[in-house]
């Protein structure tokens, strides 16, 4: 049971590093620092932006679902069966 949860820990780390890659983006770009792959800052800062709401929407979403699974959200969050 123990290494499940690890390997359910290491799996929810890949958004949040996701979500921290698309911050360094966006903060390169405010600092006019061009990362290798991008060829202009505003498609590295929309990158950016897309990566951080995809982290965070992710996470996000999982929590809800958790929450749900375990009746601890708002009437409004619940899902009709």
């Amino acid at each position: 049971m123990t290494f499940q949860r690890f390997i359910a820990l290491c799996i929810l780390l890949i958004p949040v590093f996701i979500a921290g890659y698309g911050i360094k983006l966006m903060r390169d770009t405010l600092f006019y620092q061009l990362v290798w792959p991008y060829e202009a800052l505003w498609l590295q800062f929309f990158i950016g932006a897309f990566a951080l709401v995809i982290g965070v929407w992710f996470i996000g979403g999982f929590i809800l679902y958790r929450d749900r699974k375990n009746n601890k959200v708002a009437p409004r969050f619940r899902k009709e069966v």
